[in-house]
């Protein structure tokens, strides 16, 4: 008997999120597309001007991941410490390393997620790039001299 395969993704309850917060006066999501089969959420930022959120539905799980800062020209240890000791304090985000070695914040939730926990995870997000965005930026290019 041949293997069944999972059901086709819901990207219902996520497209109803994305709309619920872009029609939200109070929520810092301000744009959001469709690109290549993902969505892009950018939401305003106290520490920089706004971060895009990419949103992936998989067969399980609708992964979510943010750019941060790219990859240090020589390894420092003090960003990589900051990121890591901001991992232990959340839940659905982790500071993570992309392909390249730049900063990114990465979460997931179940696809069958409610609103509240895409919310969740998205305020986490929120949170990490708040907190860490400038200290990672004095950790790694702190030491640089400034040009006249």
């Amino acid at each position: 008997m041949p293997a069944s395969l999972p059901p086709a993704p819901d990207r219902s309850v996520l497209e109803a999120a994305i709309t619920r917060w872009l029609d939200d006066p109070e929520s810092d999501v301000v744009y959001a597309e469709k690109v290549e089969g993902r969505w892009a959420v950018r939401m305003r930022q106290t520490v920089r001007d706004a971060t895009t959120v990419w949103w992936e539905v998989g067969d399980y799980t609708i992964t979510a991941e943010a750019y941060v800062l790219p990859a240090p020209e020589n390894p420092v240890a003090e960003a990589y410490r900051l990121a890591l000791s901001r991992n232990f304090d959340t839940y659905r985000a982790r500071f993570a390393l992309d392909g390249e070695g730049a900063f990114v914040v990465r979460g997931r939730v179940d696809v069958s997620a409610s609103f509240e926990e895409f919310d969740s995870l998205l305020g986490e997000i929120y949170l990490l790039v708040e907190t860490t965005f400038r200290p990672l930026v004095a950790a790694v290019f702190g030491k640089r001299e400034k040009t006249p």
